[in-house]
């Protein structure tokens, strides 16, 4: 196959608005045919004419020198746009060529591509990925300088933090790995996710991996040693109880939450069409599916009908139907098993606003108030229903300035296509003869339908924390992911926050003076622990249990300072902890009747903590989770 035959071959698996939201031509092209529209760059031409677009396409390319335009130009990158309708796109292009006609007339002047090359690859570092795409689409020379490995391995790795980045497998360039996945390179950026299922919800770490070229997400898990509890005698008439706390927390690495691996353009080759969870999909030849999957119903205002025909769906997506498609994610054994990736967009701040102020579930607010958040999404709440699921499934951004990079849903079940051999003695039964023949009349229609139906289905909302969050500090070394024993219930994880201080409240050392008969050291030690302890602390569940779910309070220290502080222990195994005032979260199952109680924190170091429960007399143990551990696949 010659170079014009790949680079339409190329073509015929790419969307014409291209799907992925970046820009492309075929790999097969060389300089003697640049990308289609595009004008190749002389340095040998007269300024004048240095970088021009053909008139076909002048209309649709942004000026080179405005390198973030505030308005992206149609016809590039048609999902960065609303979704129009078919009539609107033909009158847009018939105003783009009497645009391109006027403006052949006086070619511009592209003063960047004169610049040294050195010069043009660093001011292209700045770009954003959309930016980049854009400029690419101007010339062959900015093409050939936007699609370097060495600009978008660097994009590449600013997605992936936990691992050093090399490979660009299974493709030629750093710039086809992100288009593939595009625009999910958030999962793995963000990392840290937990969702809203059920009460006790889900923690699940998201990384990339680079030996396979694939995004995936594994539960984390924690067992405890399981050991009897001991007596602690910290008083002559005081028994408390320790449970004795060795976490072992892992990935669960047999079950995967999410997996999206990197399809390449030309498997993309349909050949019919069937159905999972009620939602059409594309089938390959080469067996298995495209991860897109088009519900029948988009675009009903630029198709002018409800359903979509198979040559429609077989064709490049529109970007509305791209950023609403559910991503198809290859997971368990069960051929009729389904698992769904769903981009979401977040709510309106007035509607977080109103779900603040109820009592729990908060409107289905998530992540709840308890947690901060930029973003926060409506889940299905609790209990969960198939209303509430139904809204979620269709509460899908429609262009990439509604998407969400801090919020996404999994949609899972089984489907049950039919009632066939396997169930009822050997044939599919149609509705009819499962209703003995006196089907109501507003199901006359589906007499001939072999029955089918979605089981188990569940739709769960994840968040993600910012970095800040859970990032320690020499002021705030408390933070962080930690796991925690909850006896009966075992162990669940918290996120451990410390809240900014308030200009007011911001640690002075020169406040700290030296007393006249302190040595050097004695000061520089009370001045540490001035500035470390101090402020409020709160233990936040990011998985829960049927009393205290998660995305709740588990316990809060108001004060870690001198206004909370109680004493320092004197008796093993706690020798020299700082104690201090806290309240520890309890409720009835189903979360009733939550309230506080009295508790103690013991500081024991900035990587275990322990909650002394004064009622019940009993002592439980948290420990830091090292998160990045489980980042780097093995």
């Amino acid at each position: 196959m010659d170079n014009r035959q790949d680079a339409r071959a190329d073509e015929a698996a790419m969307p014409e608005s291209d799907e992925t939201g970046l820009y492309e031509t075929s790999n097969a092209q060389t300089e003697s045919e640049p990308p289609a529209g595009v004008v190749p760059c002389d340095h040998s031409s007269t300024p004048s004419h240095m970088g021009a677009s053909s008139p076909v396409n002048l209309s649709s390319v942004p000026p080179v020198l405005d390198l973030r335009p505030t308005t992206p130009p149609r016809g590039i990158l048609q999902d960065w746009g609303d979704g129009e309708s078919s009539s609107q796109a033909d009158k847009r292009k018939g105003k783009g060529k009497e645009i391109a006609h006027d403006s052949a007339e006086a070619p511009g002047q592209c003063r960047l591509i004169s610049l040294p090359p050195e010069l043009i690859d660093s001011i292209l570092s700045f770009l954003s990925p959309i930016d980049l795409a854009f400029l690419s689409a101007t010339c062959r020379l900015l093409y050939t300088h936007g699609t370097g490995d060495h600009l978008w391995q660097t994009i590449v790795q600013d997605h992936v933090p936990s691992i050093r980045v090399t490979s660009s497998y299974p493709f030629e360039s750093f710039y086809q790995l992100y288009k593939a996945h595009d625009p999910h390179w958030f999962l793995p950026k963000h990392k840290i996710w937990f969702s809203d299922g059920d009460l006790a919800g889900r923690l699940i770490l998201t990384r990339y991996d680079q030996r396979r070229g694939c995004i995936e997400g594994y539960q984390l898990v924690a067992v405890s040693s399981g050991k009897n509890p001991e007596p602690w005698l910290a008083d002559s008439d005081l028994e408390v109880m320790i449970h004795a706390f060795e976490p072992k927390v892992n990935l669960h690495l047999d079950k995967p939450i999410l997996h999206l691996p990197a399809y390449r353009r030309d498997d993309h080759q349909a050949e019919d069409l069937s159905s999972v969870g009620g939602i059409n999909f594309i089938s390959l030849r080469s067996g298995g599916s495209i991860p897109m999957l088009y519900p029948d119903n988009q675009d009903e205002a630029s198709s002018g009908s409800k359903g979509v025909s198979p040559e429609t769906r077989t064709e490049r997506p529109s970007p509305r139907k791209r950023f609403q498609a559910e991503v198809s994610m290859e997971i368990g054994t069960m051929d009729n098993a389904y698992c769904n990736l769903i981009l979401a967009r977040p709510v309106d701040h007035a509607v977080v606003a109103k779900g603040s102020v109820l009592p729990f579930p908060y409107g289905s607010i998530w992540p709840p108030p308890a947690i901060p958040a930029q973003q926060r999404a409506v889940g299905c709440g609790y209990p969960s229903n198939s209303v509430a699921m139904m809204r979620l499934v269709n509460d899908k951004p429609t262009s990439r300035q509604e998407l969400s990079d801090q919020i996404f849903r999994i949609r899972k079940g089984l489907h049950m296509r039919s009632l066939s051999s396997g169930l009822l003695g050997g044939r599919e039964f149609t509705l009819a003869e499962v209703t003995n023949g006196e089907p109501a009349a507003v199901l006359s229609m589906m007499l001939n339908t072999p029955l089918g139906l979605n089981i188990g289905e569940a739709v769960s909302t994840y968040s993600t924390l910012d970095p800040a969050l859970y990032t320690p500090t020499p002021e705030k070394p408390f933070r962080g992911i930690w796991v925690g024993d909850y006896s009966g219930h075992g162990c669940e994880f918290l996120l451990i926050h410390q809240p900014d201080d308030t200009p007011e409240n911001a640690f002075d050392p020169d406040s700290v003076r030296r007393r006249d008969d302190e040595s050097d050291e004695q000061f520089e030690k009370r001045k540490h622990d001035e500035m470390v302890y101090r402020g409020r602390l709160e233990a936040i569940k990011l998985t829960g249990d049927p009393n205290v779910p998660r995305g709740e309070y588990t316990f809060v220290a108001d004060d870690i300072g001198e206004g909370g502080f109680i004493t320092v222990v004197q008796h093993e195994p706690f020798t020299g902890t700082r104690v201090v005032r806290s309240k520890g979260h309890i409720a009835h199952t189903g979360f009733i009747h939550g309230h506080y109680i009295e508790s103690q924190l013991l500081l024991i170091s900035h990587d275990r903590l322990a909650q002394y429960w004064v009622g019940w007399r009993h002592i439980s143990f948290f420990e830091r989770v090292d998160i990045d551990k489980f980042l780097v696949p093995e």
